[in-house]
Formats: C-alpha cells, structure tokens, sequence
C-alpha cells in the first residue's frame, strides 16, 4: 500500500524553546482539521506529553520495546478516531540512548500501525544525543524549533551541523517560537539561515512562527492544549496557519512519500 503519512520529527539544540507544547498543539490543530494524528514522546527517559495533557498512562514505549505489551495497547485515545498518544517512560537512563538493536525492534512494532494516520509526530529531547540523531534519520521532514534567544540560535546551528555531518541530511524546516512579531521571527531566522549557508552550504526554510501568548502558560498549568484551552488566541492563530503550511507540504510530498517506508532511517556516513 503506497505510504500516505508524513513522519515529523520535532528537535531543538537548547530545552525550553517550547519543542513539545508546539508537538502537541500542531497534531491537535491538525486533528481540529480533520486529519489523523499520532504524537510519539520520544524523550525516551524524560517523557512530558502525559504531564502536559494531565493523563496517566497504563502502558509505554517501554513496555513496546520490551515486549510487554503491543503498540496499540499503549496507546492514549487523546480523541476518538484520529488524535493518539505514544507515552514515553520517565526515569530510565537505559531507554535515553537508544541503541540500533532497540531501534530496529522499535521499528519492527511501530511499522504496521503507523499507517492508520495522516501524521507521525516525533518529539525528541533537547540537544545532539544519539537518539535524537536516530529519530532525526528516520523521519520524512525535520524541524527545528528556535527562538531568538543567541544560546538557541548557536545550539541549534551545532544540530544541523551534526546531523549534516552524519547523516548528509540537507533538509531542515524551522519555527521560531517565543517572538513578539513575524518580524522578530525573520531577524532571528536570517541569523540562523546565513551560518548555515555560509559554513554549511544548505539552506533551512522557515515554516512559521509562533508569537508570545499569556494563554500557552495558562494552558499548561491547564494541562490542556493552547487549541482547546484558547483557540482564538494569537499564539492558537499561528498554530492553526503552521497545520495549514503543512498539510499544503505533505500533499506536495505525496509522489515522494508514496514508495517510502514512513520511518526510514538513513545509514551513518560515518
């Protein structure tokens, strides 16, 4: 059956750009539009989405990866037919670089299910670990999440380069979160841009931004997502227009999606 769904991973060089609440807020939007979402917490020793979305799951990656269950049972129905949730564990150092025989298990049991979706979503930790890296390998579009903070633009100028250096990969798509305006958002991607045509010789694209919101605060404390606790808010409105740029993407990737597997990963050059 030709491939249909479109694996994002979500990374950051720095923690605390917002990476997971844009996860979340980005497949609910995209759910609100009438797609079919899974959200997988790849944080794999330090989950948060259960925290974020106030629920309790019975079952984790973990439990998937070791055989303890199959992947549908450890699913969170965050909404009937279309929105779930892949738990990560909290906690356990072994789970946080994921080594290839894991890997490969992993996506020996995740394979067969994730073709029921429109989307996979991929919320990876912060930083240049190995299993971010192998996350990053495995998904059809990468993107990076700054903001204009110097300390972020550099960290995440290094995860492009390192991902550039072991896996060739070119391809790089960019919010930048936390801005007061769009043109807050250009300077601070112009910054990125440049360092990484000039030392890099490739070119990320800038997806979007997404403006400073009292409500996304709120919304967490909340523990729901910003798309249900404010869905007229500005920070909602951004969101919204980045579901919208990417589903326009995913139907211009269909040809290029269509003999993929949806978690393919790239071999190390090194």
């Amino acid at each position: 059956m030709a491939n249909k769904t479109l694996s994002v991973v979500l990374l950051s060089g720095k923690g605390g750009v917002g990476k997971t609440n844009i996860s979340l807020n980005l497949a609910c939007a995209l759910f609100q539009m009438g797609f079919k979402n899974l959200l997988m917490d790849c944080d794999l020793g330090l989950a948060n989405l259960d925290v974020l979305l106030g629920i309790t799951p019975e079952g984790n990656l973990q439990n998937a990866l070791l055989g303890e269950a199959q992947i549908r049972d450890v699913l969170h129905h965050v909404e009937p037919e279309g929105f779930d949730v892949l738990p990560a564990a909290s906690g356990v150092p072994e789970l946080t670089e994921l080594q290839p025989d894991m890997r490969d298990v992993l996506l020996a049991r995740l394979e067969p299910e994730l073709n029921r979706y429109d989307y996979v979503f991929m919320d990876v930790g912060a930083g240049i670990s190995g299993t971010v890296q192998t996350f990053a390998s495995m998904a059809a579009m990468r993107i990076v999440v700054i903001t204009p903070e110097p300390t972020s633009l550099t960290d995440s100028y290094a995860l492009i380069k390192v991902l550039n250096a072991r896996y060739g990969l070119r391809d790089f798509m960019v919010i930048v979160n936390q801005v007061a305006s769009a043109s807050e958002a250009k300077s601070a991607f112009d910054k990125l841009h440049g360092a990484c045509r000039h030392f890099l010789h490739l070119e990320p694209v800038l997806l979007g931004h997404i403006r400073n919101d009292k409500k996304l605060p709120e919304a967490v404390c909340h523990q729901q997502p910003l798309m249900h606790y404010a869905p007229g808010c500005p920070a909602a409105q951004d969101l919204h227009n980045l579901a919208l740029r990417l589903q326009r993407l995913r139907l211009g990737m269909a040809d290029w999606l269509a003999p993929r597997k949806i978690l393919q990963p790239l071999p190390d050059k090194h």
